[in-house]
């Protein structure tokens, strides 16, 4: 080995250990400085180098500054082998990221770290390495120009850190190639080192980061916008090389997500961050071309984040995520984008769009003989289509003014989206409950089948309030509950679905709730607040349910409208469908208090209840700004104020340390006695009355029926759920304080009793 290279060979490992050098910047620098071709190695090294770090060699630098300009550079002496050549480069590159890094790294010892940034700043205004690096990246050779592109994201971000002006080198490289899109391989280069500089920025724990993005934008911020209406207004079938498009358009749409990013969680503004919100038709064409399924997986990916405000969270650490302040102009950009994607929808993208094929593999296109046959529909894009929908629906609701818009738009988007879903699922949804679409498309995904969820539970919200403002009649609210059913977005059913998925085990909701991964907290206790109203409506859907599994046939849209036509009309006829096979009991033997009357008695006896139990006592302790929000506001506010409240303990309480320091023992046990939930209190579902909440009337006589009634099992969930949390918060081992969730169960289990005071 050379003594040229043996030398950089000890400086990369005393640099790989953070030491600090002891000799001249300008000696180091003679090292580094990059060649540029092998017909530059023509300079032998015949000077020895001074012993004064520990770093041992026959040779040294002149004793002179070295000023190198773009055409020149220092090397090695010729050697006959360009193996060697590359190699030394190689390392050349290596040392000079291995450096940077340690500049920029908060944990690299201050003396080192000064001597490290003064030989980058060297390499940078007497080497002028930038221009080095640009001439390297685009290098036939790719190892050596993805180390060059490598070195010189990290040198840009070093640039913004230490307020230096962007080199014009890399300015004019960079919107030379971006101004109008080509098949060249600049553009790819551009894009990623585009993408390397701004994930720099976002792992940065410093507080100026804001300001350092903001630098960078300035640059580039009309420029992104050319490139983006260029790239996307290309022809795929016209395209000479079709990988180069598609490498463009994979890259592209990650800078795009991190621009949106950056606009969410740094409170940056810029044209660039918003154009795929202005034109977002450009991106949804994609989903027309003949191009690979992954494009298009990613694309609907892209999107889903977009809509879900979830945008480079991979990137966003706990310390960059911040509270959501409301953002009207990202409302606004929301709303386009959802526009966007219905009018794509009502287009018949989905009439056209085919999702079969081979199923995506880790790591690969192809799976081994003898694995078994791929062959089948993309279960990705179908929960990202399904979910983008849904969520598109909810977002424009957010503006509807009539009801009876809502009503249509509802129903032709959700027909479509069953519709295009059916052909997917086995067994077809026609001999089930159209609701289920939800659990079997999302079985996989609990992040995303929560997401969908919550949005449908939303949107029933939505129309609810509206029926109630405007006093619409009880035939249309009939109507209505026949039409959440059919279209599948009924929360009672989508809530039981979900249940049933888990078993109804309680441990399995404990740990959504301690998880930050999903948005279960958000949708569990927006669902118990319309638990507390609609319980007579669940009630008559847990019967069904039961009645659907003693009768496998049985379509639950045929039977909840007739029940909810009995409880109008405060009468009960016989309807076979819900009782056992031969069995001589009507279903209404079954639902006593399922009439009008006692179902507005029981919601009077609840709201008294309550009242009488949290009207004596304190208000919650100073601690509650850190903790889940107290939900006992109107179901107006609760809806819209949810997401700042649910979001904030998430991000600053899911830390079990943390939570010794929020909950006081007083406050724990004021809580506790308002809450009645000690040990001794009654049980959610009393022995003695449980079970006379089962289908099978046939089955048990005087309606005392065994325990295997969907009825029982979600109430003996929550009980079981309501016991587990109150252990964990009395021993401080609840990440949050979840007293508003108790008290939320806790009106479960006086529902529940004055429902069975009732029989």
């Amino acid at each position: 080995m050379n003594a040229f290279y043996e030398v950089l060979d000890q400086l990369y490992k005393k640099v790989l250990l953070g030491a600090t050098l002891e000799s001249d910047s300008h000696k180091y620098v003679f090292y580094l400085n990059p060649a540029l071709s092998d017909q530059e190695c023509a300079t032998t090294l015949s000077v020895e180098w001074p012993d004064t770090d520990g770093v041992q060699d026959r040779h040294q630098p002149p004793p002179v500054e070295v000023t190198a300009t773009p055409a020149a550079g220092v090397c090695v002496k010729r050697i006959s082998q360009t193996s060697s050549v590359r190699e030394t480069k190689l390392l050349q590159l290596t040392v000079i990221h291995v450096m940077i890094s340690r500049v920029v790294s908060v944990e690299t010892e201050i003396h080192a770290q000064e001597k490290y940034r003064d030989i980058t700043k060297i390499l940078l205004h007497s080497a002028e390495v930038d221009c080095k690096l640009i001439c390297l990246v685009q290098n036939s050779d790719r190892l050596l120009s993805h180390m060059a592109a490598k070195c010189l994201a990290l040198l840009l971000y070093f640039q913004l850190k230490e307020k230096i002006t962007l080199s014009s080198y890399w300015s004019v490289f960079c919107q030379k190639n971006l101004s109008e899109y080509s098949e060249s391989n600049e553009v790819m280069h551009c894009l990623w080192i585009l993408i390397a500089v701004i994930k720099e920025v976002f792992k940065d724990t410093c507080s100026e980061k804001a300001e350092i993005l903001k630098q960078f934008l300035t640059t580039f911020d009309n420029t992104f916008e050319v490139f983006y209406s260029s790239l996307f207004s290309q022809h795929f079938e016209n395209c000479q090389d079709p990988s180069k498009i598609v490498n463009s358009l994979v890259s592209f749409l990650d800078l795009l997500e991190l621009l949106i990013a950056s606009r969410i969680y740094l409170k940056l503004h810029f044209r660039s961050q918003r154009v795929l919100f202005l034109k977002p038709s450009c991106v949804l064409d994609i989903l027309t071309w003949p191009i690979q399924a992954f494009v298009k997986r990613k694309l609907m990916i892209f999107i889903k984040k977009c809509l879900l405000c979830k945008v480079g969270e991979d990137l966003c650490h706990a310390s960059v995520l911040v509270t959501m302040s409301p953002d009207h102009h990202l409302d606004v950009d929301m709303l386009a984008l959802a526009n966007a994607v219905l009018h794509t929808v009502n287009l018949g993208l989905l009439k056209t769009w085919s999702v079969d094929g081979k199923w995506p593999c880790f790591g690969g296109k192809e799976v081994h003989p003898g694995c078994g046959d791929t062959a089948g529909p993309d279960h990705v894009l179908l929960r990202a289509a399904s979910l983008v929908i849904m969520k598109s629906l909810e977002i424009k609701f957010r503006n509807y003014t009539s009801v009876n818009e809502m009503k249509v738009d509802l129903q032709r988007f959700m027909s479509e989206l069953l519709t295009f879903l059916k052909p997917h699922l086995q067994p077809s949804l026609q001999l089930h409950n159209p609701c289920e679409w939800l659990s079997r498309v999302f079985i996989e995904q609990d992040d995303d089948m929560l997401e969908a969820a919550k949005a449908s539970l939303s949107i029933y919200l939505q129309l609810s309030r509206e029926y109630e403002s405007t006093g619409s009649l009880t035939q249309e609210k009939e109507m209505w509950m026949h039409h959440t059913h059919e279209n599948g977005y009924n929360p009672h059913c989508i809530f039981i679905f979900f249940l049933k998925n888990i078993g109804f085990d309680s441990t399995v909701l404990l740990d959504f709730l301690i998880s930050s991964e999903t948005c279960f907290l958000e949708y569990f206790v927006r669902y118990l607040k319309l638990l507390q109203k609609d319980w007579d409506n669940f009630f008559t859907i847990c019967k069904v349910f039961d009645a659907t599994e003693i009768q496998p046939g049985m379509n639950i849209c045929g039977c909840v409208p007739l029940l909810v036509q009995d409880q109008s009309s405060h009468q009960m006829p016989p309807f076979d469908g819900l009782t056992a096979p031969d069995s001589h009991i009507h279903a209404h033997t079954c639902l006593p208090w399922a009439s009008g009357d006692s179902s507005e008695l029981l919601k009077q006896d609840v709201m008294s209840s309550e009242t009488h139990t949290t009207s004596d006592h304190s208000p919650p302790s100073p601690h509650a700004s850190h903790t889940l929000v107290d939900y006992d506001s109107s179901d107006d506010s609760g809806a819209e104020s949810m997401d700042q409240h649910v979001t904030n303990s998430q991000q600053t309480s899911y830390n079990p340390q943390a939570s010794r320091k929020i909950q006081d023992p007083a406050g724990t046990s004021r809580y506790k006695k308002e809450l009645s939930l000690q040990p001794q209190s009654s049980p959610l579902v009393p022995k003695q009355s449980a079970a006379s909440f089962s289908i099978d009337c046939a089955v048990a006589p005087n309606n005392i029926v065994a325990e295997e009634g969907i009825f029982y099992r979600i109430v003996k969930c929550f009980e079981e759920l309501q016991g587990a949390i109150y252990r964990l918060q009395t021993k401080n081992l609840f990440p949050y304080n979840p007293a508003a969730l108790l008290k939320l169960l806790k009106c479960m289990e006086v529902i529940y009793s004055k429902s069975v005071s009732l029989l």
